[in-house]
């Protein structure tokens, strides 16, 4: 069963976890389970995504009960009036902070269409060093960051760290299969270390000020301790999975 992290009269919101479409896509017809059908099954009535998730990316996945509720979150969307918190462990030592603003070219599946502007925030949390030889270094060196993406293109987290060269663990597609390779071998970790943590808008029906959150997995939240980030989570307000907390 799929976590629910939130539920009204007008929406439900969810922690997807890593390595599950949001829905059916015409490249992964072979799929069996997607969180919108899963969720249905579970609910027992019909949902409707509101915005996506890459596969490999965990976290709030936020979903409408009927038509016109879902029309009031997309416009939402679209006009920037969402805030997105994520976490990320990517390759290096990240700058202390920075803006990336890079436009974002399409997939190849829309070779037509002109590059989209994209601008996403990004603060360094905390740093690690590995005696760990991945390539031509004899250590390994990672951070974790907080990311605001300001827009909301297609992988444009994974591919404006792919731009400044400090890759997303983890990330097959634009990520650096060296350290992916270390970390699953190394760290038994197999999945996308990119987690959406934090969503904010404002409720279309109550007029309330929303903040929905998601407890990182439990794969990450290893991670962080292996590498003493404790303070650094806590300190960001990182949500972590209750039963953690007495551990």
């Amino acid at each position: 069963m799929l976590e629910i992290i939130y539920e009204d009269a007008q929406y439900v919101a969810v922690n997807k976890p890593n390595g599950l479409l949001v829905h059916r896509t015409r490249i992964a017809e072979e799929k069996k389970e997607f969180a919108l059908q899963l969720l249905r099954d579970q609910l027992g009535y019909p949902v409707y995504a509101v915005h996506r998730l890459d596969r490999g990316t965990s976290g709030v996945l936020l979903f409408a009960k009927n038509a016109e509720a879902t029309t009031h979150l997309v416009k939402a969307f679209e006009e920037r009036q969402v805030s997105k918190v994520y976490y990320a462990i990517v390759r290096g030592y990240a700058p202390e902070q920075g803006s990336i603003d890079s436009p974002i070219r399409p997939d190849k599946d829309h070779k037509h269409k002109a590059p989209q502007e994209a601008l996403t925030h990004f603060t360094r949390l905390a740093t690690v060093e590995l005696p760990i030889p991945v390539g031509r270094y004899a250590s390994a060196r990672y951070s974790l960051v907080q990311v605001q993406p300001e827009t909301g293109r297609m992988h444009q987290i994974r591919k404006h760290f792919a731009h400044i060269r400090h890759y997303i663990v983890g990330d097959k597609r634009h990520g650096d299969w060296r350290h992916n390779k270390m970390f699953l071998e190394e760290m038994d970790s197999p999945s996308m270390l990119l987690h959406s943590a934090q969503l904010g808008f404002k409720h279309p029906y109550t007029g309330e000020a929303m903040v929905l959150e998601a407890a990182i997995p439990k794969n990450m939240l290893r991670l962080c301790q292996q590498f003493n980030w404790q303070e650094a989570l806590q300190h960001a307000g990182v949500p972590i999975p209750l039963p953690e907390l007495s551990s």
